[in-house]
């Protein structure tokens, strides 16, 4: 275990809150089963001991959700399975009302939003904030005003926060190593990155080529940015296999353009090859479709997921559970191809960019959850099995 990682941790969350010994981080961390304390590892986000507000009052909630951006189909999608669960806890009188505000990418209008929600005497705000620094002043006077603070698919630094999220430094280096082994440890590749400059981009660079320096017959021949966007990536792979005649083995990205690189190598008459990233509707459909054709080394990234984690962490709150660590790592489940027939559904196509895939077995089962919190018991309104296929 990295005592040490841990440590430069925790006192960079003491620096800012005056409490809870860097000691203190390291012995919670430590008390963790060990495929969870491996999820800190080389992790650059802040994790303290928690400053949660403990929430007033038995009757019906008032669930508020700050989104920062909702204009694509995976942000939709994690919203929509947020309201789908907290519309059980709705049903079952737990939750008088949904309450949602949208930035549009606007931090200041996510602020504005914010204080709002505040205003409204939220019980909760979750939120996929728009900004890990702007919005800790507003983070906090939520927690004055009593209020936890959920994040999920992105972070706040502001101790006054929960944060739920994944190591992507270990995500790029699993992804790496993965695409290593799957080539025989030696040949070429691409990388092909999110939108320079996030931070969560930097973390999985950074991961990967750790993992890569341990293949020294494994040659990163080209870095490029495909901004997570599909056309985007497309050109940029057309565009390198244009002016890099030499055999390309594999790429390493981690966003859900897996399909569209395949598509590339086909369109530029070149052997496709193995390809990293989180698997997708559309991947699935163009492996169903080609099935000698596609190479997948991944993982499942997907909103349900994210939405789900949120939703869970979220209602244990609510119901008194107390979270021993102001930033929760939830591992990031793997998909090996073997189990493509089990996440394959008929709607699928190689079109279906908007249809996302459903983990056949649920991805983060309670006891990674239970481990978490004190006093800990299943979330109320969780249950995997009431989970919608991703056709319906």
């Amino acid at each position: 275990m990295n005592l040490i990682r841990y440590a430069v941790l925790g006192a960079a969350m003491v620096a800012a809150t005056g409490s809870a010994s860097a000691k203190e981080v390291g012995d919670v961390i430590g008390d963790l089963p060990p495929e969870l304390q491996a999820e800190y590892e080389n992790s650059s986000t802040p994790v303290g001991l928690p400053q949660v507000p403990k929430v007033a009052g038995d009757g019906a909630l008032l669930w508020c959700h700050s989104e920062s951006y909702q204009g694509n189909p995976w942000r939709v999608a994690l919203t929509n399975e947020l309201k789908r669960l907290v519309q059980g806890l709705i049903d079952e009188g737990k939750v008088t009302e949904f309450k949602m505000t949208d930035s549009n990418g606007d931090v200041g209008l996510e602020i504005s939003n914010i204080r709002s929600l505040i205003d409204a005497d939220c019980d909760i705000i979750t939120s996929v904030p728009g900004s890990p620094t702007g919005l800790n002043a507003v983070v906090d006077a939520a927690a004055e005003a009593g209020i936890p603070f959920v994040t999920a698919a992105s972070t706040v630094s502001s101790p006054n926060a929960v944060n739920v999220d994944s190591n992507y430094y270990k995500w790029g280096y699993d992804m790496a190593r993965s695409l290593a082994e799957a080539i025989g440890g030696k040949g070429n590749v691409v990388m092909v990155e999110g939108i320079a400059g996030v931070s969560i981009v930097d973390q999985q660079r950074q991961g990967a080529q750790a993992a890569f320096a341990e293949y020294p017959d494994v040659k990163v021949v080209r870095m490029v940015n495909g901004n997570w966007t599909p056309s985007v990536t497309k050109s940029v792979i057309l565009q390198t296999l244009a002016t890099n005649p030499s055999p390309i083995d594999g790429v390493w990205t981690t966003g859900s353009e897996t399909r569209v690189i395949a598509e590339a190598f086909a369109q530029a008459g070149r052997p496709v090859p193995v390809v990293t990233g989180s698997v997708t509707g559309d991947a699935l459909g163009y492996w169903k479709a080609n099935p000698d054709a596609f190479k997948f080394e991944g993982h499942a990234v997907l909103p349900q997921w994210m939405g789900q984690n949120l939703f869970r962490v979220s209602s244990r709150i609510l119901s008194g559970q107390e979270p021993k660590l102001s930033t929760l790592m939830i591992p990031i489940p793997k998909v090996p191809m073997s189990s493509f027939d089990a996440w394959y559904a008929d709607c699928m196509k190689p079109d279906s960019a908007e249809i996302f895939p459903v983990n056949p077995e649920d991805p983060v089962p309670s006891q990674v959850m239970n481990a978490y919190f004190d006093n800990s018991e299943l979330a109320p309104g969780w249950n995997y099995a009431d989970v919608p296929g991703a056709c319906n």
